[in-house]
């Protein structure tokens, strides 16, 4: 009997084997792998966007948010300067007591020509004129003194009267004083109720707020710029009437005592001289009466 040998089939490389493997697992997870890489690039967050710019607001973009109430703070720092100007040109030494006038009048007074010292009153009106020519409508030779108690009288309830005209007007600037901050705090007060009311109503994001709050800091802030500077020049302009309506009265308090002849020139000359060392209103010439 004849045997016929076959040769055994030689087993396939294990490495071969392997990587054929590998490849079909490759090609049936190419697809999941590339819509995963899609998804995961959609999903990717990107960068924020840039903070809108800030918008500068103007003098009219914050008085249109301070709301009604910075109408009549408007008026009241319109009145404010108005008031402080007029003050400025009114309450002044030079104005209100010229140095020209009371040498003028010093030389009248040693005179004692009275018809033309009310002459230089009318003609050159002022609060130091004004208060001579009240006195000189008292003068009378005649009587004791010239009539002086009459005479200081009438000066001084005309000094008073111009110093109660001045006044008033300096005691408005302590009313915008007072007024400009009380609008500004009721101002605070309407803003925080606006800004709770948007709480109430469950809105209670910022910019909700935000109107409400800016009302409230616009009004305090222009209240507080009315109200300072209103008091910086009531005190100022109030000193500085003072410290004038005191001088005018020593200046017609020594004229009245030269016309009546009370002083002698020699001693009051030198009195005045030693009250007041500027020298304004003191006779140039010193002789006896």
């Amino acid at each position: 009997m004849n045997f016929t040998l076959t040769q055994p089939q030689k087993p396939i490389p294990q490495l071969a084997l392997l990587a054929l493997l590998a490849s079909f697992c490759i090609a049936l997870a190419a697809p999941s792998l590339a819509q995963t890489a899609q998804t995961a690039q959609s999903q990717t967050p990107t960068s924020a966007p840039p903070p809108p710019a800030v918008k500068e607001k103007t003098a009219l973009d914050l008085f249109n948010a301070g709301g009604p109430l910075m109408y009549p703070l408007l008026l009241c720092s319109i009145g404010t300067v108005a008031v402080a100007v007029y003050c400025f040109i009114q309450i002044n030494p030079s104005k209100m007591l010229p140095k020209t006038q009371v040498e003028a009048m010093g030389q009248y007074m040693q005179q004692r020509d009275a018809a033309n010292a009310y002459q230089l009153c009318q003609a050159q009106p002022s609060v130091f004129a004004n208060t001579m020519a009240a006195a000189l409508l008292k003068v009378n030779f005649e009587r004791d003194l010239a009539n002086k108690v009459s005479m200081e009288q009438a000066a001084a309830e005309t000094l008073s009267n111009e110093e109660t005209r001045l006044m008033q007007w300096v005691n408005y600037l302590n009313v915008f004083a007072t007024i400009g901050p009380m609008l500004g705090l009721l101002g605070t007060v309407t803003g925080m109720i606006q800004s709770f009311d948007q709480l109430a109503a469950g809105r209670s994001e910022p910019q909700d707020l935000a109107g409400g709050i800016g009302e409230a800091m616009i009004t305090t802030a222009s209240g507080l710029i009315v109200g300072i500077p209103a008091m910086f020049f009531y005190f100022y302009f109030r000193n500085k009437l003072t410290m004038t309506i005191s001088n005018i009265q020593k200046r017609v308090t020594f004229m009245i005592d030269i016309l009546s002849g009370e002083l002698k020139l020699e001693g009051a000359t030198a009195e005045f001289s030693h009250a007041h060392p500027t020298g304004q209103g003191a006779p140039t010439d010193a002789s006896p009466a």
